[in-house]
């Protein structure tokens, strides 16, 4: 079953009809950036206090705004928010060129169809312009942000999975599944999906409950491991590796429309995650050994 808006999860759960047209999705988004939120100020928090970050600063109209890294998340998060929708929209556009051609504004302004992968990028990009704005060091901020980006990422599936809003799998085969295993667990229909679309028994992996369970582990993993004794930049290829391996598998049970070019055949998933793994394991062999952690560069501050 699938609620897409706060009025059909009230409903189930009180039998009670209340006019609550909030998407479920955008909520769960909401609470994925607040939790990454604090997970980053947290972490910024920790590198300032050891030393490994300074003070930030800024020339605004001939004098200096200087503050302590994290206080920059509010603004960070929400300029990360905003330019990554942007992204994950173009990227599915470019995902499904045809449906774009056949009835551009609607897929521009639709509810659903989301590239998580295009958010991703625009929105790091968008965030390592900000950053350097602030004349921050790059790679031990792309190492504090990566446990928080993992994070984020787990809850903002639930969205997907509570919604309905067709990240869903292939048919499932129910030959494979363990006795042991909930059927929920293997095969769920999504009745009242936001697509309105009829899914046939008995239905087809909820990989959206997959993503945020592997999320959730490679999230516990860079948490443990973000004191690292390795070169700045470390944990973040880490995060390229886990993240692309994750995407990489689940595309194997995903329906996406596949690009074929130079006798590849690949999703653009599947492309993007192994460009990720790619880069993740370049970066751990360049900065698997003991070095020192950078510090945020510092000038004459004007008084």
């Amino acid at each position: 079953m699938s609620y897409p808006y706060l009025s059909d999860m009230v409903k189930a759960l009180t039998g009670i009809d209340v006019p609550l047209h909030f998407a479920t999705f955008g909520i769960l988004v909401a609470c994925a950036m607040f939790a990454a939120a604090a997970c980053l100020t947290s972490e910024l928090k920790r590198l300032y206090e050891a030393g490994t970050l300074l003070l930030c600063r800024r020339l605004v109209n001939g004098n200096w705004i200087v503050k302590p890294p994290h206080e920059l998340v509010s603004n960070l998060t929400m300029l990360v928010m905003f330019t990554g929708i942007v992204g994950a929209r173009l990227f599915h556009i470019l995902e499904n060129t045809h449906q774009f051609a056949l009835d551009p504004w609607s897929m521009i302004f639709s509810r659903s169809g989301l590239s998580v992968f295009g958010g991703l990028i625009v929105g790091t990009l968008a965030g390592l312009v900000y950053v350097r704005r602030w004349q921050l060091p790059v790679r031990p901020m792309l190492d504090a942000v990566a446990p928080a980006m993992m994070l984020g990422y787990a809850i903002g599936r639930l969205g997907c999975q509570v919604s309905g809003d067709g990240d869903w799998g292939i048919a499932v085969n129910m030959a494979l599944k363990p006795d042991w295993l909930p059927t929920w667990f293997w095969a769920q229909t999504y009745e009242n999906n936001i697509y309105g679309e009829v899914i046939a028994a008995p239905g087809v992996y909820p990989t959206p409950v997959y993503e945020s369970i592997m999320a959730l582990a490679c999230f516990a993993l860079l948490w443990v491991l973000r004191k690292h004794p390795f070169r700045t930049g470390w944990l973040f290829s880490l995060y390229m590796l886990l993240a692309g391996i994750e995407r990489l598998l689940i595309e194997q049970i995903r329906v996406n429309p596949p690009y074929s070019f130079a006798g590849i055949h690949a999703t653009q998933a599947e492309l993007i995650a192994s460009g990720m793994i790619a880069a993740g394991l370049v970066g751990l062999a360049l900065l698997s050994r003991r070095g020192e952690g950078s510090t945020c560069a510092q000038g004459p501050v004007a008084q």
